[in-house]
Formats: C-alpha cells, structure tokens, sequence
C-alpha cells in the first residue's frame, strides 16, 4: 500500500461546486470540552492528591514526565473514553490532553508514550495503592459535609472477565468464566463511589466486605455521628461475620439472605393465602411478614422479612435480614429495592468507565487501574453535580460526554493566551457556559 502523503483530497462536488479536503487546519481536537474536567480536577486537587501517593523511583535526572503528569494524562484519557494505556500512540500530541495535563498544545513536549505508562502503572504498591483509596474517602466526606440524618452505603460485586495470564484470575463456578471480582462500595444515596477493591477471581461475594467497612465505619461515624447508617447488600453479603460486625458499630443493616427449606416451612402458611388469593382475583398478590429465626450458625435470632409473591408465573419468595424493626413491606420496597441502583452504577461503571478493562499481568496495577477508572467516574459524579437543573441532570456518563466534552476545538497558542476555538454551531454552548459557571459559583 502507498504511503503517499496528500496535501488535498476530493469528495465530489455540491451544486458544482468542488469539495476539497486539506490538512491545514491547525492543532484540532475531538475533546475541547475536557476543559471542563480539567476545571474539576483544579476545583479538588484530585489528581494533585492521587500523584501524591505514589513515590517516583525513577532516576531524577533521566525524568521526562514526572508522576502528576502522567496521572493526569490517564485520568482525563480515561474520562474521555481512551482506556488503554495503547491510545497514547495518537494521543500523545492531542492538544487538549495536552493542556488537561497542563502542557501548551504547541510549544509543549508531547505526552507520554504507552510504555512509559505501563512501567508506571506497574511500579505501584500496596501501599501506595491503599493511600489512592484513602483519597476517595476524602473527596467524599469534602464533597458531603455534615450534619447528616441518614446514610446509606450500599456493597455490591461484580464479574471482570480475563483473557491472559493475569495474576490472581481464577474461574469462578458462579459466573463460569475466569475472571477478577472486584467490589464496589457506593453511597446509596447519590452514586458517589466509596470504594473498589480488586479480588481474585475465585473468592465469594462477601471476601473483604467486612475488612473494608472497618477501614470506612470509623471515618463516616465520625464525620456524621448524629447519622444513622445503613449498609444494603444482596444475598451474597449474608454471612454472620458482616451481622456481627454491624451489629457491634451500631450499624442498620437490611442484606437478602438465600432462601432455605426451613424458611419455606416457616412462610407456607403465607405462600398458600398469597396463592388462593390470586386465583380468587386473577391478579398479582404481594404479601409480606417477619419473624425472628436463628441459622445454626448464629449465636442469637436475628428479623427475617419475607415476601410471597404469586403471579401467573407461580410462587416468587424473597427473604432479607435486618436489624430494622419498621413495616416489612417498607423495608423491602422503600429500603432495600432501591439497593438495586448500585447495579446501574456499577454497569456504567464497567460500560463507559471501562472500568473492566484490567489487562495488566500484575494484580497490583490491576488494582492501580481499577482506582484510577473509579476515580474518572468521581470527576463525571462531580460534574453531574454541577448540572443539576439542566437537561443533562441525570444523564448517563457516555451521554455528558457526547454532548459536552466531544467538542471538536482548533487550539491556538499565543504568547499571551491559549485559543480554544469550538464550533459557532456547537449546540450546547449555553450548557457549556452554565455548568462553568455553577462550579465556580459553588462553594464546593
């Protein structure tokens, strides 16, 4: 194939007129928007905060990029939707990423190359990995100040599939693949991410969940000591070493618990009227109680709360645990259904944070990895935070990003100013404009 390199191209004509395509158009840019991250991340110090974690054991005087620049340059790749660490092969001289980075478009080195940022990416410890984690936890109690009445952690795992030789991927039974298991840890109120923990591919559900509640309980409690705090999870959290723990921090918690045949025994009388009743009217019936029942494995009863559900599907039964003494059928439907929100934050998470894109060799820069995706998707909850009253309040991740961060630019560097050119028609310059100037006006 020719390599030739062509100063013009020809795509036809419109009415006679000849359609000619050139190269001069200066330093161009598809992310002219990513300005507005870069605000955020001024705003918070986050990727400041991140590079100070780590320790640069690179020699001094051979240092081309020093470490904030190259977190910058994979945080705001990433939020922009360039996962791989590959991507800075045409990266490296974007013009915007350039500045995000804090580097002139122009007179400026180019960013940093992908084997630059793999070695990076895999010079990370422990313990740096778990000073990076601490940030989160300090970006949310900055962004949540007290006094608060209530809060509500939500705990969820998730698949991460591998396709090499990843350290510490392993098949999992469940999932019948080999994979990573990470966990997530959210506020269920807003969607702030708490924490993501990297797992090896064959561990339970609940692995580490009690461990990283006693590293979060502390801070929260004595952030918001008036709150009352509420851990949610699925049945895969329902193990008595996480009751036992919640129960000794003052802890609610409402957790699904796996249904059994002596549960079944103890609700058929509730089964059987929620079934009779449905053949009587021909519609759904949802009926609810609790009692107290005590697994051989717990050292006192703990509440059970039960729904039977029958429909023209049969008989659906669900069972929870919780330390709540309200109506049963509150807790389930006005607590414990609305747990289900971390699944939709960990899919968009995992879809257009790609978050699940760990294809290191080594766990810890997996681990690395992990928390610089869950730290891109703090900057975009921040950002949603500033659109509130907009269209864009509750949009999905890809969706702001198409429409205010996908901005073609022409960026001109003057030796006074930097020259952001977008579109005369870009047709969200007053969105653009207004969340500007709402996280200037916020104070934090």
């Amino acid at each position: 194939m020719n390599t030739v390199c062509h100063k013009q191209l020809h795509f036809g004509s419109v009415f006679s007129k000849e359609i000619i395509v050139d190269f001069e158009g200066g330093r161009i840019t598809s992310d002219g928007g990513g300005l507005l991250l870069r605000e955020l991340d001024q705003r918070f110090h986050l990727s400041e905060r991140l590079a100070g974690c780590l320790h640069d054991y690179r020699t001094p005087e051979r240092i081309t990029h020093d470490l904030e620049t190259l977190l910058r340059q994979r945080l705001f790749a990433i939020s922009l939707g360039y996962e791989d660490a590959n991507d800075a092969a045409f990266l490296a001289g974007d013009p915007a990423l350039k500045t995000m980075a804090e580097r002139l478009p122009e007179s400026g080195a180019d960013l940093a190359s992908q084997p630059t940022l793999s070695r990076f990416e895999n010079n990370v410890t422990a313990k740096e990995l778990y000073r990076l984690s601490e940030v989160l936890l300090e970006l949310y109690l900055e962004t949540h100040p007290g006094p608060r009445k209530v809060m509500v952690i939500d705990l969820d795992g998730t698949d991460d599939p591998t396709h090499g030789q990843q350290q510490l991927s392993f098949y999992h039974g469940y999932y019948e693949e080999h994979m990573y298991h990470p966990l997530f840890v959210f506020d269920g109120q807003d969607g702030f991410p708490l924490a993501a923990v990297l797992r090896p591919g064959n561990t339970h559900d609940s692995h580490g969940a009690v461990t990283v509640l006693k590293h979060l309980l502390p801070r929260l409690q004595a952030a918001y000591p008036e709150a009352l705090i509420l851990v949610r999870a699925d049945a895969g959290f329902a193990i008595p070493a996480l009751y036992e723990f919640l129960e000794e921090h003052d802890v609610r918690y409402v957790i699904g618990f796996i249904t059994n045949n002596r549960l079944k025994e103890q609700t058929a009388s509730l089964a059987q009227k929620a079934e009779d009743n449905f053949q009587a009217t021909g519609e759904k019936q949802r009926l609810f109680t609790s009692f107290h029942y005590q697994a051989d494995s717990w050292d006192h009863p703990r509440r059970i709360i039960a729904k039977a559900e029958y429909t023209a599907h049969g008989l659906n039964q669900r069972f929870l645990v919780t330390n709540l003494y309200r109506n049963p059928q509150l807790i389930y439907d006005d607590i414990y259904v609305l747990r289900g929100d971390i699944e939709n934050r960990i899919k968009e998470l995992k879809l257009e944070i790609k978050a699940d894109r760990l294809s290191c060799h080594r766990f810890l820069a997996n681990q690395f990895r992990l928390l610089l995706h869950t730290a891109a998707y703090a900057l975009f909850w921040l950002l949603r935070r500033n659109l509130r009253g907009t269209e864009l309040e509750t949009a999905q991740v890809n969706t702001i990003r198409i429409k205010l961060l996908k901005i073609g630019a022409r960026m001109r560097e003057t030796c006074r100013r930097l020259w952001v050119h977008l579109a005369s028609g870009y047709p969200y310059r007053h969105l653009l404009s207004a969340v500007l100037q709402n996280l200037r006006a916020s104070p934090i």
